[in-house]
């Protein structure tokens, strides 16, 4: 083996490689056997697949999301499962070496080529080479692969009960449903958590090949380091935006490469086909099976890559290829890539922004290009506990909606799976940074040698993979460690805190830290998902990172935050929402549609508290094997349930399944206004002293059809959060903030633009049949305002008890404006914001609602629906469609005059009904979750 010192791990193959002078057998496909001795079962198979997956396709189980299938399939992965190829064709006879090389296998693996064993595996998430030119040369005519996959629950209980393995006081461990996740470099969800089941599945998840050489001289590429930064770039500090990009290309391979090997490089804009940078790469150096080296582009030749909404996503080609001493090609790799800089600000402070009026303390926001902006989006998760289903036309649909959503950035959750490129490669299009982590959550992990060292290659494998795509933003070292786990073990264990610091530091700091810094030079780190930043950067220091941890002064701020409170009583006190530079986390859980429950609940099963919908509801998880957790779920039902009953009408329908459909509406409702109200505050604070500069909610999509914190359902339905965070993440709009225990109620436009906005607001105060009430209230019909780059201006304030209202639980205060201002990037063109809100000064199951009469109408000629209220004001107007088809409307969730016509579109991402689905269309408020029918 190599010493990850030395040597970068292979990684899936660049977008385009040609290889010479060899023979690549492609393993993926049908014609393996998957099997269990134990179980007498053998089904054919695939690759890539799961265990679960082939069972599935041969009918031994039915779907694993049916029912209480997470819990009845457990005898799955309490088993070894074996895939077994059929005699391998097309392997040359006159090879001089052999290699099979595994993308991903799933996780503990020993892997027999002939009944000879030829390698183990131990973590999912790196790649695999072996040589196999001994024992290929004895079966070459009927050679056969076996993969033996080992049960990942009992292996890793069996480590835990070794006595040389690490211990840890009770306390910090967090077990959802299998324990002693943390000995494994597996996914760890893959053992359960609060949003998703615990299947633990097994098999060859990603794509394998068989590499033979013919020749002497020849390679494989196997990864490929592209990393384009600013000259003298480092990863902690800002980049000089005036200096020329330096393009560093270094390549992982397989085979012999002559010692005067050279390369070239050709970088081309792919939407003008224009090379603006050819010729030879310089400080060419082979270091282990890796070859290097660089060309300097000058600063203003290529055109920059920008997020979502803050420019264009300019892409270009980069061609490298490796040659010998007479210019003989040896390999050809192509990666597709963007010019930016992407950089974590975690600075202090400094004078001029302290004169700025921006409290003291460090900086906690990203900077694209040299230039701050505001992070909206949310947080991704698995979108399917079984990996090989994830398909690009699955996330294309998902991203798609990310970005027809206003979010500019992704938080990709650890102790997932590190993404593949094809989903950074929809980024990279789309323009959606990804905050990447490496895969540790909720858990302290061993920091033994063996440990350690496996780590290091699974670092090394994936930030050389994917550093070439101008999406990835940011690389932190796991999820909670830092501001929940250590306050546990300090809670359990404070005699010997610093010790366990010290053990978090091994790993995040001085492990990680540097093979990042030596592998990638245009991407920062930091240790932990939530932190208060650190205090300084020693590169030569064995721990290179002085975190801050408590050394805080009051009055000052430091970090990001994430926030969670499942007690509605405070759902909307703005006092209890943590004040930070960033929010990187916050949420509550609601049911998922009645369109996405029938996918996997039988009709029976539908309703509130059945013990099926309840056992899918994994928060609280159970944090043992206990298939029974009806006391832990049905604490999380009743958070929902009570959160409804708090603030909306409760649903009585006469049908139960119209009743069950009904509350799950209603937990939607909560959900969407309990995120509103945060995000509203966490951009205010964009123009206050803690200088807040993003949001990202938990979460983005659904693992699974259950409760979850999920924006948008496991077959890609919008559920009320994703349309309202669509809203609320306009570049320009207009929040009330009302604080309940005071009366006091303001009015602000906030804006992320980078140039002045200026317009007008208008409030409009109507009671609920829509008529004017009387002088406005007492309230200005309108205002003007102007708000500067990246702020916030208060346009109106005042205490509800000095307004003339006849009654408040008939009146509804109507905002909107509408301004003028320029986009990011977008020349000296105006462009136009318009945005509408409103308040309601008693929460909504204290209104005096009326039957708004609203309606929806189809134009077959133009495609579009219209809706209209005749009667009154139409609140929480929801437009809904038959199952079948995945899309989204133009506009949704949102409130209704009457007499007013909303024309929406809906935009169609999938059909399987042949367009019928526009026949099932309706529309509903919030005065039907008061009727019985």
């Amino acid at each position: 083996m190599y010493s990850w010192k030395t040597f970068a791990l292979v990684s899936l193959p660049a977008i385009i490689q040609t290889v010479l002078a060899q023979n690549v057998v492609d393993l993926s496909g049908d014609g393996w056997t998957v099997s269990s001795k134990a179980l007498n079962i053998s089904v054919p198979g695939r690759l890539p697949s799961q265990a679960h997956l082939d069972l599935l396709a041969a009918k031994v189980i039915d779907e694993p999301y049916h029912g209480l299938n997470d819990f009845d399939l457990r005898w799955i992965v309490n088993n070894n499962w074996t895939y077994t190829s059929d005699p391998i064709q097309g392997l040359s006879k006159n090879s001089k070496s052999s290699y099979v090389v595994f993308n991903g296998l799933d996780t503990f693996t020993t892997v027999e080529l002939c009944g000879q064993i030829i390698g183990t595996t131990n973590n999912q998430f790196r790649q695999y080479t072996f040589d196999i030119s001994k024992a290929l040369g004895k079966c070459v005519d009927d050679a056969v692969l076996s993969l033996n996959f080992g049960s990942a629950p009992k292996i890793v209980n069996d480590i835990a009960e070794d006595p040389n393995s690490q211990t840890w006081p009770y306390g910090p461990q967090q077990i959802y449903e299998f324990p002693n996740r943390w000995f494994m470099r597996k996914e760890q969800s893959d053992f359960g958590w609060d949003w998703g089941p615990a299947f633990a599945p097994v098999g060859p998840w990603q794509r394998a090949y068989l590499v033979q050489f013919d020749e002497d001289e020849s390679v494989y590429p196997l990864n490929t380091d592209l990393d384009i930064f600013r000259q003298g770039q480092i990863n902690h500090l800002a980049p000089d935006q005036s200096q020329p990009w330096v393009v560093n290309a270094s390549i992982d391979f397989l085979g012999n490469l002559p010692n005067q090997s050279s390369m070239t490089v050709e970088v081309k804009d792919l939407e003008s086909a224009k090379v603006i940078k050819s010729g030879s790469l310089e400080n060419v150096t082979i270091s282990g099976q890796s070859i290097t080296g660089s060309i300097i582009i000058d600063a203003d030749v290529p055109k920059l890559w920008w997020p979502t909404g803050l420019g264009k996503q300019n892409l270009y080609s980069v061609n490298v290829k490796i040659q010998n001493k007479n210019k003989k090609e040896l390999a050809n790799v192509t990666k597709r890539t963007g010019f930016r800089t992407i950089f974590l600000n975690q600075l202090n402070i400094t004078d001029e922004q302290l004169a700025q009026g921006i409290a003291p303390g460090a900086n906690w926001h990203f900077e694209v290009n040299g230039k701050e902006f505001y992070a909206k989006g949310s947080n991704f998760i698995p979108p399917d506990a079984f990996w090989p289903r994830v398909t690009e036309e699955k996330m294309q649909r998902l991203f798609t909606a990310v970005v027809a959503g206003n979010q500019n950035m992704l938080r990709v959750w650890s102790s997932g799976a590190y993404l593949p490129d094809f989903i950074y490669d929809i980024a990279d299009e789309l323009g959606v940074l990804l905050w990447s982590e490496f895969q540790f959550s909720d858990a302290m992990y061993p920091t033994d040698q063996p440990f350690l060292d496996n780590v290091a290659e699974e670092i090394v494998y994936n930030v050389r993979r994917v550093n070439h795509h101008p999406s990835l933003a940011l690389w932190a070292g796991g999820n909670e460690i830092e501001s929940l786990e250590l306050p546990l073990i300090k809670a359990a264990d404070p005699q010997h805190y610093s010790y366990w610091v010290g053990e978090y530091e091994k790993l995040y700091i001085s492990l990680i830290l540097p093979l990042v810094y030596e592998n990638s030079r245009s991407i920062s780190y930091m240790p932990s998902s939530t932190n208060n930043g650190y205090l300084y950067v020693n590169l030569s220091a064995p721990i290179p990172m002085a975190e801050r941890y408590d050394n805080t002064t009051s009055g000052s701020y430091y970090s990001d935050t994430d926030h969670y409170n499942y007690d509605s009583r405070v759902a909307f006190d703005y006092g209890t929402y943590p004040v930070g530079r960033f929010a990187n986390e916050f949420g509550y859980h609601s049911m998922p549609s009645l369109q996405t429950w029938q996918q996997a609940v039988d009709h029976d099963d539908l309703h509130f508290n059945s013990s099926t919908v309840v056992l899918r509801n994994h928060h609280y998880p159970p944090g043992t094997t206990d298939t029974h957790n009806f006391k832990n779920s049905s604490m999380g039902m009743g958070e929902m349930t009570i959160a409804v009953e708090r603030y909306y009408p409760m649903p009585n329908k006469h049908d139960s399944i119209a009743n069950f459909s009904a509350w799950c509406d209603a937990t939607q409702m909560f959900q969407a206004d309990m995120y509103k109200s945060q995000i509203q505050f966490y951009r205010l604070g964009s123009g206050r002293p803690e200088r807040q500069l993003g949001s990202l909610y938990w979460q983005l999509e659904d693992i699974w059809q259950a409760p979850t914190w999920a924006g948008i359902e496991y077959d890609g339905r919008w559920k009320k959060l994703h349309y309202m965070a669509r809203d609320i993440y306009q570049p320009v709009i207009i929040s009330p903030f009302w604080n309940y225990t005071t009366g006091h109620l303001s009015v602000s436009v906030i804006s992320d633009l980078w140039d002045t906005v200026r317009g007008t607001v208008n409030l409009t105060w109507v009671d609920l049949s829509g008529k004017p009430i009387a002088r406005n209230a007492g309230t200005p019909k309108t205002r003007k305002f102007t708000v500067g780059s990246l702020n916030t201006t208060e346009v109106y304030s005042t205490k509800l008890s000095d307004l003339s209202l006849p009654d408040k639980t008939d009146a509804i205060l109507v905002l909107s404006i509408d301004a003028q201002g320029r986009l990011p990037n977008g020349g000296s063109a105006v462009s136009t914001f318009t945005h509408r809100n409103q308040f309601t000064p008693v929460f909504p199951n204290k209104l005096s609602l009326v039957d708004p009469k609203v309606n929806v109408s189809f134009n077959a000629k133009n495609q579009t629906f219209t809706v209209e209220a005749k009667n009154g004001v139409s609140l929480y107007t929801w437009l809904d469609y038959p199952a079948g088809v995945v899309g989204y409307f133009d506009e949704n969730h949102f409130t209704l005059l009457p007499g007013e016509r909303k024309n929406i579109k809906f935009h169609v991402q999938k059909d399987e009904t042949d367009g019928e689905w526009v026949e099932g269309v309706t529309v509903r408020s919030l005065w039907d979750q008061t009727t019985p029918e």
